[in-house]
């Protein structure tokens, strides 16, 4: 099953998924429950812009005297995160663990002014001028949670449950799945990126990992019973569709393990993963270097390093991979 992004899809039952428009990096889907005494969001967009988009949807969906007052972030990344500010009176629950990636991050401000004052010369200030130049958190103040959740946590909206899981560490440190009975529908945050042929994604990146965590939490998603799933980017899924992601999952860990025991280096291991062609179709392959890292620092104990140090490994694998394709030699 696919859904055509840059729309708000009924899912029933006062649910419904925002699947954003193409625009740069960044693109998470998010999700609102309405019910005639409350209104939630799962996840925010990542910029003013685009936040206020999904806040003019959201509205027109709402009961007279509803407003969003709550809001359910999957994990801490910034592009599912940081545009909860349009709805500076809302609560904002996330998992305990999210706080260490919420400081591993740069700031709003800190971000806008690294993309805006990068050479654009270089393989770095290139790469996030052309992914994240779109835009724009020149006023965008810091959000932090409200509520912190650890294990469990259920919540009423109506007559519809809301089943909040805290995940161990996957995509990144304080990942959370939601899961929604009545609608038989999961959204996943990033533990599921998503690609159809109608609508090839891109690779994943997770920051924290290891990879097992990252299937592991798969396996909850479908082991909710769900019929529909909503992942962190693309195409909404069913069941079938986790499972396909989960083979794309083990067949990354495999080679980032065999790669690792010759003592390959984890960029290297990143560029002959892309060149194997295993999976052609799907976008940004150099955000392997992210995860085959994050997998590397599992296996021999090596600390996280730097931001900026990680995206500028990525924005030169991304270089080499496009004059690669550019003039016809291997990938």
């Amino acid at each position: 099953m696919s859904i055509t992004g840059g729309d708000i899809v009924d899912l029933g039952t006062g649910l419904y998924a925002w699947l954003p428009p193409r625009r740069g990096r960044g693109l998470a889907n998010c999700g609102l429950l309405v019910s005639p005494r409350g209104a939630l969001w799962i996840d925010a967009p990542y910029d003013p812009v685009m936040a206020g988009q999904f806040l003019a949807e959201s509205e027109k969906r709402l009961p007279t005297g509803v407003s969003v007052d709550r809001v359910i972030v999957t994990h801490a990344n910034g592009d599912h995160f940081w545009g909860a500010g349009v709805l500076p009176d809302a609560e904002i629950i996330a998992t305990r663990d999210a706080e260490e990636h919420i400081h591993y991050e740069p700031t709003p401000q800190q971000q806008h002014a690294l993309v805006a004052g990068s050479d654009p010369a270089t393989p770095l200030g290139a790469y996030l001028g052309r992914h994240f130049g779109v835009f724009d958190w020149s006023t965008t103040e810091p959000v932090l949670p409200d509520t912190y959740v650890t294990g469990e946590l259920e919540l009423t909206l109506g007559d519809c449950a809301v089943q909040v899981s805290a995940l161990p560490p996957a995509h990144t440190t304080g990942d959370l799945i939601v899961y929604l009975p009545t609608q038989r529908t999961v959204f996943s945050g990033d533990v599921v990126f998503s690609s159809t042929p109608q609508q090839p994604g891109d690779h994943p990146v997770h920051w924290a990992g290891p990879l097992s965590n990252v299937i592991d939490a798969c396996e909850r998603v479908l082991a909710t019973g769900a019929e529909v799933i909503v992942p962190g980017h693309g195409p909404v899924l069913d069941p079938a569709g986790v499972r396909e992601h989960i083979r794309y999952l083990a067949y990354v860990r495999e080679r980032a393990h065999t790669f690792h025991a010759a003592g390959v280096p984890a960029f290297e291991a990143a560029r002959r993963v892309i060149r194997e062609g295993r999976y052609p179709a799907l976008g940004l392959p150099e955000r392997l270097v992210v995860t085959i890292g994050s997998e590397y620092r599992h296996l021999d104990g090596s600390a996280l390093p730097g931001v900026l140090q990680v995206m500028s490994e990525v924005a030169a694998l991304a270089q080499e991979t496009e004059a690669s394709r550019t003039s016809g030699g291997p990938e």
